[in-house]
């Protein structure tokens, strides 16, 4: 492959996002992914571009790869709202759970205050907000379904109550429930959907739409998690299907509640926001977020922007709960995608896939892409770190940066270093 081939706008400062927003169009949703959990330009280059939305497009809320309990605290700080904190670096250490330094990061914050001071004038149903999609919290999702009903329902606490007590002998670690449920034929499901449906069912409301909106939605987390832990012990793509369904159903109540011409900012790894019909988990009958959103509102309504670099550092960790390292992230690949970018510039570039489908060699055929989760080792990177994929068909442009560096954790105390400006660009 020739790579002059690959048109390119150089990426330096904000203005050169110029293209990207005009491709987005009147989209009402734009899905922005990264490469890793641990990099810095992929969280800075994804403010600059939610930043323009916002301003220019009028997008009202940004929704991630996060807890919906934590993730709704951080929604009431920057809403403003009593009692939710007056000040990030504190609000950030909500995000207990590891990997840590996925939202409590200097990064992440400095996005935070600037949302903070852009709803500050504003009337509260054009408030902008930031909430979870995962799944992964079902004690937490839990525990304030029973707080909200202690409060609120006296009556549905009794369904509430027979969940939280089905769960207790399982220690509050869902991996130990699913793997006893995986060999006891018993589980905790017609608990979960029992207080669901009672909550639903229920007619008294607080008169705030969103605390309501909190409420349900933790109860929809805890049915999809339970749900999601015991697929897992099972193994194969059930699991990750499940979790990336419910991250669906969840974006699609969000634009119910923000109403019919609301419009999403998503933030998430290229492995769900990156059309999975175009990589090999289609061949594991695997689907992701980015795939579900074309089908359901249809490709000109959803542009799913990748990104990549070729090498830097990354914040990972060796095995999945340990603590979190900085990493050296070595030159990508030979033939793998970063590995192609590399050699036609170092520059930084943003690409559009309507400038790569007449590149036969891309348009065609799978190539290797970069991808580096929570847990990465670099010695084994060439053995499970790229995933075959047709770039021009997983996104609608991509954003490559040649060398990059680590995110900067809150949680990470190093010995003489000076905590980072809050943040780091200059607009």
């Amino acid at each position: 492959m020739d790579n002059k081939q690959i048109a390119y706008i150089p990426l330096t400062k904000d203005k050169d996002l110029d293209k990207l927003i005009e491709e987005v169009g009147s989209a009402r949703i734009v899905m922005l992914g990264e490469a890793s959990h641990g990099t810095s330009e992929y969280y800075t280059w994804r403010t600059a571009i939610s930043k323009r939305l916002i301003q220019e497009k009028g997008f009202q809320f940004i929704a991630v790869e996060g807890d919906w309990p934590e993730c709704y605290a951080v929604n009431r700080f920057v809403k403003g709202y009593q009692n939710s904190g007056s000040k990030i670096a504190d609000v950030l250490q909500v995000f207990r759970r590891w990997p840590t330094w996925m939202w409590a990061n200097w990064e992440v914050a400095a996005l935070m205050e600037w949302i903070r001071d852009f709803n500050h004038l504003r009337h509260a149903d054009e408030k902008v907000g930031f909430y979870g999609l995962d799944v992964y919290s079902l004690w937490e999702s839990l525990e304030q379904v029973l707080k909200y009903l202690e409060q609120n329902d006296g009556q549905a606490m009794e369904a509430a109550r027979s969940a939280m007590n089905c769960f207790e002998p399982y220690n509050r670690d869902p991996q130990e429930y699913a793997r006893a449920t995986a060999f006891v034929r018993t589980d905790c499901q017609d608990e979960v959907i029992g207080m669901l449906q009672r909550i639903i069912r229920s007619p008294k409301h607080t008169g705030d739409r969103e605390h309501d909106f909190n409420t349900q939605q933790n109860a929809i987390v805890t049915v999809n998690a339970e749900k999601y832990y015991r697929a897992m012990v099972q193994g194969g793509a059930k699991s990750w299907n499940v979790r990336d369904s419910h991250m669906m159903e969840t974006l699609d109540r969000l634009l119910e509640l923000h109403g019919p011409d609301s419009k999403a900012i998503v933030w998430e790894h290229n492995t769900h926001i990156g059309d999975a019909r175009a990589t090999d988990m289609a061949d594991d009958n695997m689907h992701n977020i980015g795939q579900l959103a074309r089908e359901k509102y249809g490709n000109d309504q959803v542009k799913l922007v990748g990104f990549g670099s070729y090498q830097g550092h990354v914040i990972a960790s060796k095995s999945w709960g340990a603590p979190m390292q900085k990493m050296e992230v070595p030159p990508a690949k030979p033939g793998s995608w970063e590995d192609i970018l590399h050699n036609i510039s170092d520059e930084n570039k943003l690409i559009l896939s309507k400038d790569l489908k007449h590149i036969e060699e891309l348009a065609q055929r799978r190539i290797g892409h970069r991808a580096i989760g929570v847990v990465y080792d670099s010695k084994f990177e060439a053995y499970g770190n790229y995933v075959p994929t047709i770039i021009p068909e997983r996104y609608d442009a991509f954003l490559y940066f040649d060398e990059t560096d680590a995110v900067h954790p809150l949680h990470m105390k190093q010995r003489g270093a000076k905590e980072p400006d809050l943040y780091p660009w200059n607009y």
